[in-house]
């Protein structure tokens, strides 16, 4: 709402000459309002006649009237400035870094929205309005804003480039057609897009076809890494089954084996120990003989001696 309002206002305090919002605004008797110094340049060019005439509803005065600053339309401007100040984007309003600038801006330029081939010039939504409602220039070709007009533009007849040469493969206006170009093989650079359209849409089916192809292969290779790592994952769950497997089958083994020496163990030992106890009874029963025999070597009874041998 803040932008329409601006811009109602800007049309309304903007000065018919230059379309830029009023500098030093004066008003003639027929009641337009002007920037002095446009009005003074329109009137400058009228001395010789003497008559002098408003240029927005032509009405003439005579002699030149006397020009006075209005102080109260001054004030008025002066806000709207600021107001568009605060409530314009001036990234939107103002060239940046990189824009193309309007070439009828005074102090700091706008960004151009459009170029004219004609005028060689670009211009501000301000600035472009007269292409749209003079007549003269409405037949003008206006093109996305540019910095470089200058090279569709012929350098040797200063005429709009509007033919493509085939046998140079260069633009050429029409002048050119009468020259050394004469014989060669031309056709208008609307023509020579429409060709260049028809080869980049078959260049670009081209692309797509083989982006499509690429895009076949890349599913195709993710599926196959997807296989790849299903089996490995596969593989390595199967490993840690049979080596879970064998290393619990070797655990169970271990302990048959360790069971089965055991038993041997106790069964050895037992049967040594039993040996063992034999052997000290026999060794007891020995030593008890041979202690009964050293005391009979001893005994002075004959009869005795003879009865226990």
């Amino acid at each position: 709402m803040a932008e329409a309002s601006i811009s109602v206002a800007e049309d309304q305090f903007s000065c018919p000459v230059c379309l830029d919002l009023l500098k030093d605004p004066v008003t003639i008797p027929c009641g337009h309002s002007f920037c002095k110094v446009c009005i003074n340049g329109c009137w400058d060019q009228e001395d010789q006649k003497g008559v002098y005439s408003c240029p927005q509803c032509k009405d003439t005065f005579t002699p030149r009237p006397v020009l006075r600053r209005n102080n109260m339309l001054a004030e008025v401007v002066e806000k709207l400035k600021k107001t568009e100040v605060q409530a314009a984007s001036p990234a939107h309003c103002y060239a940046g870094p990189g824009d193309v600038e309007c070439d009828f801006c005074t102090g700091r330029k706008h960004k151009a929205v459009k170029s004219c081939l004609m005028c060689l010039a670009s211009f501000c939504e301000t600035h472009l309005k007269p292409h749209y409602e003079v007549p003269g220039l409405k037949k003008h070709k206006l093109v996305e804003a540019s910095g470089n007009l200058q090279e569709k533009i012929c350098s040797e007849h200063d005429e709009v480039l509007k033919i493509y040469c085939r046998t140079d493969q260069s633009f050429i206006c029409y002048l050119c057609m009468t020259d050394e170009h004469k014989s060669h093989d031309t056709v208008s650079v609307k023509t020579k897009r429409t060709e260049k359209e028809s080869e980049l849409k078959e260049e670009q089916m081209k692309f797509q076809q083989r982006i499509q192809e690429k895009q076949k292969k890349v599913q195709e290779l993710k599926q196959t890494v997807n296989t790849i790592k299903l089996s490995a994952q596969t593989a390595v769950d199967d490993s840690e089954r049979i080596f879970t497997e064998l290393i619990s089958s070797m655990e169970k083994k271990r302990s048959e084996v360790t069971e089965l020496i055991r038993a041997q163990e106790k069964t050895e030992l037992s049967r040594a120990e039993r040996l063992l106890e034999q052997l000290e009874q026999e060794i007891a029963d020995l030593q008890r003989r041979l202690t009964e025999m050293e005391q009979l070597s001893h005994t002075h009874d004959h009869i005795h001696f003879l009865q226990e041998i």
